[in-house]
């Protein structure tokens, strides 16, 4: 295994912690600075959609920096951004830290993938890009519940000094084993988000958007919609929490090879319908830990199942924009996670937090429908295709 590929996946490690560590210490930070949760909320909210949108910016305006330079300087203002949010005073301050981390991490991210396609031979490009990438799947069944153990069992500003050294442990690997990196071509903006304007595309990316949206409004307020079978019990939280990284992590890998057995079409509408089906079971499950068990072992699943035939069926469709379309389903996943920020904290004082999941699954319910519209215009582009080369024929 080559080094140079670990060290990058331990900074996509630690950025894939701090988006998802939230949820396990969201009632502490909301009693430190004596806000609502509803509130607290923002502060995964103000990073998610801080790296949805400098994350393609920052990579086409930094195109002619050193890679190793911008690695290092990404890295080292994650590090600043979360001792910052370790030690803050006030709310309004570690909002503002939560936003200079998520522009850490849009530095990071496209970087290190960019870079792991570079320094390796063609032929092995995509299993460098799978083992960066595993860094940020393996984040939610070990690193999150680490930092939420860290958080329940200390206090919640440790587990943002721990997403510190485990940037800086990555940053010290970049300095030391990274020497040159081939800079990538030069793409603008604009370029970078041309491929939105093809129908196919931009649907599968609201899909990504929509779908995300829908259980992360549970996600990021799991500690309240769960509390009737947490307590205050650290263990079973962080126990909760694996289940919902590993799970996840497994699947992905399987979705990923029915995609190409099956073909993407019938892996998403499968794993939408059943993502539907837990949501709404969720207000149910959440009284009862066995059935919470259950049901967030299969909400993992198929909640991070679906990435691989979404990006499957990005690839299948725009081959010649692949790494663009990709990083703009990335984009469309964190913007996900900033609405479901600000619905869940509105809809919690309408319906209550428990309830949640039923608001979900009416949103993952919406992502079916564009699902099925982005297959019916892949489908009709298929046909016209297929007419034009019997015509040329």
């Amino acid at each position: 295994m080559d080094r140079r590929l670990l060290v990058l996946a331990l900074g996509m490690f630690a950025l894939g912690t701090d988006s998802f560590v939230m949820a396990g210490v969201l009632p502490e930070i909301a009693r430190s600075f004596d806000v609502s949760i509803g509130v607290a909320g923002q502060v995964t909210t103000v990073y998610a959609i801080t790296y949805a949108l400098m994350a393609p910016t920052i990579a086409a305006v930094a195109a002619n920096v050193p890679r190793k330079a911008l690695l290092l300087a990404s890295l080292a203002t994650f590090v600043v951004a979360n001792l910052a949010t370790a030690l803050a005073p006030t709310f309004g301050f570690a909002l503002a830290t939560r936003v200079l981390a998520g522009i850490g991490a849009a530095m990071f991210a496209p970087t290190a993938t960019g870079a792991a396609a570079t320094m390796v031979p063609p032929e092995k490009r995509g299993f460098a890009l799978a083992v960066v990438i595993t860094g940020l799947t393996t984040s939610t069944a070990l690193g999150t519940p680490a930092g939420a153990l860290i958080g329940g069992l200390g206090d919640w500003r440790w587990t943002m000094v721990f997403v510190s050294a485990l940037a800086a442990f990555s940053g010290l690997g970049v300095w030391a084993l990274l020497s040159h990196i081939p800079l990538p071509p030069a793409i603008s903006l604009a370029k970078r988000i041309a491929p939105v304007r093809d129908p196919r595309v931009a649907l599968t990316l609201l899909t990504t958007l929509v779908y995300q949206t829908g259980h992360f409004i549970t996600y990021t307020y799991f500690a309240v919609v769960f509390d009737r079978v947490l307590g205050n019990d650290t263990l079973v939280i962080s126990a909760l929490l694996v289940l919902w990284g590993g799970s996840g992590m497994v699947a992905n890998l399987v979705t990923g090879r029915l995609a190409d057995a099956i073909g993407n079409r019938r892996v998403i509408l499968a794993g939408l319908v059943i993502l539907i089906a837990v949501m709404a079971w969720l207000p149910y499950a959440s009284a009862n830990l066995g059935m919470t068990a259950v049901a967030v072992a299969i909400w993992g699943a198929v909640a991070w199942g679906l990435l691989a035939p979404q990006q499957h069926r990005l690839v299948v469709v725009a081959p010649q924009s692949a790494p663009v379309v990709l990083g703009l389903n990335t984009s469309g996943t964190y913007l996900g996670v900033t609405a479901a920020g600000v619905i869940g904290a509105l809809a919690i004082p309408a319906v209550g937090a428990h309830a949640l999941g039923w608001v979900g699954a009416g949103i993952v319910f919406v992502a079916l429908g564009l699902a099925e519209l982005a297959t019916a215009k892949i489908n009709a582009s298929n046909r016209v295709a297929h007419q034009g080369a019997l015509a040329s024929a």
